[in-house]
C-alpha cells in the first residue's frame, strides 16, 4: 500500500489505484466524461491546490527566489486546519491503500506536486518509489 505522485493525463503505472486530481481546476477541453479514461484524475481534490493567487505565482515564477517565495506561500496554505487534515488522512490512507496524487506540470521540480510529496512524506505517508 502506498500513495504515488504522479503527473496527471500519463499513463497510469500498476497498482496506482485510485488518481486523485489536486489541480485547481479541470483539464481545459476535456469533458467530465473522460476525465478518468484519458488518464487525468478519478476524483477531483482541489483542496490541496495552491490558491489561484499562489498558483499565478508558481505559474509566474522565473527565478529561484521567486520560486521560493511560492513555496513559502503554498506551504503556508497547507498548514492551515483543513489542509493539514486532508494532509493527515491521505498519509493514513496510504498505509491501508494505493492511490496516487497528481498536477499536470511537466517538470515536478516547479511544480506543487513536489511540495505535496513532501508534505505527505512528513505526515507519516507510505510513499511508492
Amino acid at each position: 500500500m502506498a500513495v504515488r505522485v504522479v503527473r496527471l493525463g500519463t499513463p497510469r503505472a500498476r497498482n496506482e489505484g485510485l488518481r486523485i486530481g489536486t489541480v485547481r481546476r479541470p483539464p481545459r477541453g476535456v469533458p467530465k466524461s473522460k476525465f478518468a479514461s484519458g488518464n487525468w484524475y478519478d476524483v477531483w481534490f482541489p483542496n490541496l491546490a495552491p490558491s489561484v493567487p499562489t498558483m499565478k505565482l508558481g505559474l509566474s515564477a522565473q527565478s529561484k527566489g521567486q520560486w521560493a517565495r511560492f513555496e513559502r506561500r503554498y506551504r503556508k496554505e497547507m498548514a492551515a486546519p483543513e489542509h493539514a487534515h486532508a494532509i493527515a488522512l491521505l498519509a493514513a490512507l496510504s498505509r491501508a491503500t494505493h492511490f496516487s496524487v497528481g498536477r499536470y506540470c511537466e517538470d515536478e521540480s516547479r511544480c506543487h506536486r513536489s511540495i505535496l510529496r513532501e508534505l505527505l512524506k512528513n505526515a507519516g505517508a507510505k510513499m511508492a518509489a
